[in-house]
């Protein structure tokens, strides 16, 4: 049975990390869909704008979550490995 060492678990770690800062691209993604989809709304009701962009600002905060969780693991992967 092979052993496995710690370059080996550092390397696993390293890996994963990149694995895990692939979730920034699903919240690059659903941001700008929202963006567009605000941006649009405001062309068809400019009076509606402040409510527009809080329902904007919330929804994209909510979506950055995931990718901020995607990169604290990359980082804690990173260095406690």
């Amino acid at each position: 049975m092979a052993e496995f060492t710690e370059f080996f678990a550092q390397g696993m770690a390293f890996l994963g990390a990149g694995i895990a800062v692939l979730t920034g691209f699903g919240p690059g993604i659903g941001q700008g869909y929202a963006a567009g989809k605000a941006v649009e709304a405001l062309g068809r009701q400019p009076e509606a704008e402040s409510s527009i962009r809080t329902l904007m600002i919330t929804g994209q905060a909510v979506a950055e979550t995931t990718g901020l969780y995607g990169l604290i693991v990359a980082i804690i992967l990173i260095f406690a490995s």
